[in-house]
Parts: C-alpha cells; structure tokens; sequence
C-alpha cells in the first residue's frame, strides 16, 4: 500500500496541494481496495496486488489529465449519501449541502411539497426527503442524460422523486402547488471562466453552470416569475448564488412582491444562498 501511496503522491504533488492529494488517495483505496478509514490505517503495510495496483495507476493517469476524482470513480459523497455523477451532471458540492441543510431546518415537521429546478444528479430532493418526515418532491432538468443520473440515484436511495424533463424557459404555470422551490442554477458568468480550475472547465457540464456576462441572473428572474404562481402562498423560494450577485438578486426578488428576504454566507463567509417568500 506504501508503494501506491507514492505513486499516487508523486505524481500528483505538482497539481494538488497536500491535504487534497491525501483525500484522494483515500478515496481512490476505499473504492479499489473495499476497505474503512480506519482497515487502510491498520492494512497499511499490506501489499497490493498487481491488478490493483494497475487500476490505481489508470486513475492517477486520469488525474494528471485533471479529470475529476468523482467521475473517475463515478460517485462522489452528499449529505452523508452516496450519490453516481456522469460528466452529464454537475459534481456536488459543499455549498449546495449548506443550502439542504437550510430548507432541512426550516421545514423539518411541515411535510411541505417541494421542487427543484435543474437538479442534475438529484442530490438536493433525494436529500431532502431522506431528511424531512413526509416531505414529497418533483424535480426538473433539461437534460435527459442528467435525468437518468437522478433517477438512478433515487432508486439506489430508495426514494421516490417525481422527475421531469423539463426546458424552464418553456414550462407551463402549476399555480400554488408547491410549499418549495429550491435551484441551484446556472450562476457563474462567462467572464469567470478564467478563474475556473482546469478540471471544472474541462469536464463539467458548461450547460449548467455558466451564465452570460450581459444577463448573470438569466435564471433567477425565470425562476422567480414562475415560482410567484407555482408556490403556495408564504411558500419559500431557496437559491444558491454568485457571491458577487447577493445584493443584485435581493433587489430582483423584492422587485416582484417576495418578503422576508434573508441573504446568508456559507461556511466560508460568502454571500451564496438566498430564501424569500411568496406574499399572501
């Protein structure tokens, strides 16, 4: 195992910092090798087997290409679950639980009805109804191959989401059928690109994270007309965002009629997520 771990380290130390090549490796020796935290800290010293060395090799040669870890595995970790990822859907993130956790917090005992628009690998509803008692929930995307994804995901779940295949500029108005609507849209502008890392640029879906430099809150203006029909009066409305873009869809939200607006930071002090409410 010591000999992988070089590998692993040797060929990574010129991409990833330190701490992240260690979680990688962990990563990579719990999915090959089948074994806890803790039985790769006593196996430490074992040998690996041929066959298994080889497989490691192929990942680390995949990473150097800065391929993800989650989709060379297929299968990064949610909210305590395991979620499959494709290059079709976006790679969760830690942000995104911070938003789960949120509505988690809200609406615990209410079994409220809920969607989410654009849920690629489905993570957010799968989540929240593993979490609220009672809770149902539909979920949109544009993409067949991300819909599959989620699917997938809610049967190794053993959860029930009602998934659609669904172009949000092109739906028809479910007037107040949800107690509510939570995306994670398209938020990063064009002009951001250049600050993205190479392993974002070059395998995730650009479909579901980038947005217009003229028009950076494209889907939250459509999210937030269709939502002022399809929620249920003082049903709530939950982003993530731009960081940079807080106070500008604050103003978007309370410009069509939403109250008790409430902009939070995440673990890292930044503006990225939003709840507003539908008035009466």
């Amino acid at each position: 195992m010591q000999a992988a771990k070089k590998i692993i380290s040797d060929q990574l130390s010129k991409i990833y910092p330190k701490e992240e090549i260690a979680g990688i490796t962990k990563l990579i020796f719990e999915k090959i090798l089948k074994l806890s935290g803790i039985q790769l800290h006593l196996q430490k010293d074992d040998v690996i087997s041929a066959a298994n060395l080889a497989e490691i090799k192929d990942i680390v040669n995949q990473l150097v290409q800065f391929k993800p870890i989650q989709y060379i595995l297929g299968e990064s970790h949610f909210y305590g679950l395991t979620f499959k990822v494709t290059e079709s859907v976006l790679i969760p993130r830690s942000e995104t639980e911070e938003l789960v956790d949120w509505i988690i917090q809200d609406y615990t005992e209410l079994a409220p009805k809920i969607l989410d628009i654009g849920t690629g690998s489905g993570c957010i509803p799968i989540s929240l109804l593993l979490h609220i008692p009672k809770a149902s929930a539909e979920a949109w995307d544009i993409s067949e191959q991300a819909l599959l994804v989620a699917n997938g995901n809610a049967i190794n779940n053993k959860i029930e989401v009602n998934f659609r295949h669904i172009d949000l500029f092109k739906a028809s108005e479910e007037p107040s059928k949800y107690d509510v609507i939570v995306s994670n849209p398209p938020y990063v502008t064009d002009g951001e690109k250049g600050l993205m890392h190479q392993n974002v640029l070059d395998y995730e879906p650009h479909n579901a994270l980038f947005v217009p430099d003229q028009d950076p809150l494209l889907f939250f203006a459509k999210i937030a007309e269709l939502a002022l029909i399809d929620l249920k009066p003082n049903g709530h409305l939950y982003f993530e965002i731009n960081e940079q873009f807080g106070q500008e869809i604050s103003e978007l939200l309370s410009s069509k009629g939403y109250v008790n607006l409430v902009l939070k930071k995440d673990l890292n002090g930044k503006d990225r997520m939003i709840k507003a409410q539908r008035p009466l």
